[in-house]
């Protein structure tokens, strides 16, 4: 049986997963969800990686055929019992959560279908390009269920508040270029380029600091969730992990001799 997620690491750190099951526009059954889990978990205990991306399999040659993720398996989802579902959502709801919080930033490289779970994977990731063959959308409603996997709570705080109660009470599909307008995805490329597009952002991100960007990242994600007085302090303890590193001395010394630094991540 083929890997239902592939990983591919790039000579500067970066590692790319590919969710795999194109036959079946990659949706999520449960064994994707662990095999992505447990990606993200050793992600945090390799000091060498500086940058995710996640994107999806293609089938075949046509991008009017292609799949970000379609969001559950339906087929999947027709067999299992009432406590099978509740286990299966609080599955995909964990693992999305894992991506968002994970200690490097990961960008969704969006390449076709996105709909409820592939959109709200999307939304855990910090940077989202799209090609634009996209067509997304928190289509839950129109299931008579409702996005289980953090959409409710990500899309606002993405896009806001009004925009996201009509997305979500419509169930309405949208394409890369609407997806752009409302500020859902940062850029919109051919879908030949998308790779190289992720790609150019994860090397941009890649050769920083990966002590000060995993800290930035710590900080907006929790502060963002705070008031100011809490997350202004709360930049502060980050800022403060960055003070006694090699990596800080490093630029200080490459600034003064007018060369690139060499992070080490310590």
């Amino acid at each position: 049986m083929a890997d239902i997620l592939l990983q591919e690491r790039t000579d500067d750190g970066i590692l790319i997963l590919t969710l795999n099951r194109p036959d079946a526009m990659n949706c999520f059954n449960f064994d994707l969800l662990a095999e992505l889990s447990d990606a993200i978990r050793e992600a945090n205990f390799d000091m060498n990686l500086r940058c995710i991306i996640i994107t999806g399999s293609k089938r075949g040659d046509d991008p009017k055929k292609w799949s970000f993720s379609t969001g559950a398996d339906l087929k999947e989802r027709r067999t299992l019992t009432e406590d099978q579902v509740r286990r299966f959502i609080f599955t995909i709801r964990n693992t999305f959560t894992a991506v968002e919080t994970v200690r490097v930033p990961v960008i969704a490289a969006i390449n076709g279908f996105a709909f409820g779970g592939g959109t709200e994977l999307a939304l855990a990731c910090d940077i989202r390009v799209a090609s634009s063959n996209v067509l997304m959308g928190l289509t839950e409603t129109s299931l008579a269920i409702i996005p289980g996997a953090g959409g409710t709570q990500r899309l606002p705080r993405v896009i806001g508040v009004a925009k996201a109660k009509e997305l979500i009470y419509t169930a309405k599909r949208f394409n890369a270029q609407y997806a752009l307008d409302i500020g859902l995805v940062s850029k919109v490329v051919e879908p030949d380029q998308l790779l190289d597009a992720a790609l150019e952002i994860a090397r941009e991100i890649a050769k920083n600091g990966p002590i000060g960007v995993a800290q930035a990242k710590f900080a907006l994600n929790y502060g963002s969730e705070a008031s100011l007085g809490v997350a202004l302090p709360l930049e502060s303890k980050a800022y403060e992990v960055t003070i006694p590193t090699e990596d800080r001395l490093e630029a200080l010394a490459a600034f003064a001799e007018k060369r690139k630094p060499e992070f080490k991540g310590k």
